[in-house]
């Protein structure tokens, strides 16, 4: 049986691009491969840009999606850019204050104040 892969929308916003990850679990490391290409893809075909990693759907992720998003954070702000995450599902949001990745990455409640949040900093 084929894996299937996580799913994403792109989203381009005035000043901001919008990744949202559309399934409700990401655990699979086919799935976290495949998030990596497709997030490495928009990081390559922007340049200098300001991500917004949108975790509406996700209510479940493996720990190897922490390290995809260290990763992405580094490859975004090497290109001058910036990274915010939101929408993140409350018992994600305590995975993420016990590793104290909430100390490294932006988090915002929606799509709207995170985009917000790029224009105030210009």
């Amino acid at each position: 049986m084929a894996a299937i892969q996580p799913r994403v929308s792109v989203e381009y916003l005035e000043g901001a691009t919008v990744v949202a990850f559309t399934d409700d679990k990401i655990l699979e490391d086919t799935d976290v491969r495949a998030l990596r290409e497709s997030i490495e893809a928009v990081i390559e075909q922007a340049g200098r840009l300001h991500l917004v990693l949108d975790f509406r759907h996700v209510r479940f992720l493996s720990s190897a999606v922490l390290g995809l998003l260290i990763r992405v954070s580094k490859r975004v702000c090497e290109q001058g850019g910036q990274l915010k995450l939101c929408n993140i599902h409350p018992g994600i949001y305590e995975v993420f204050k016990i590793t104290r990745l909430t100390n490294i990455f932006d988090i915002y409640e929606s799509v709207d104040s995170a985009t917000q949040a790029f224009s105030d900093c210009r």
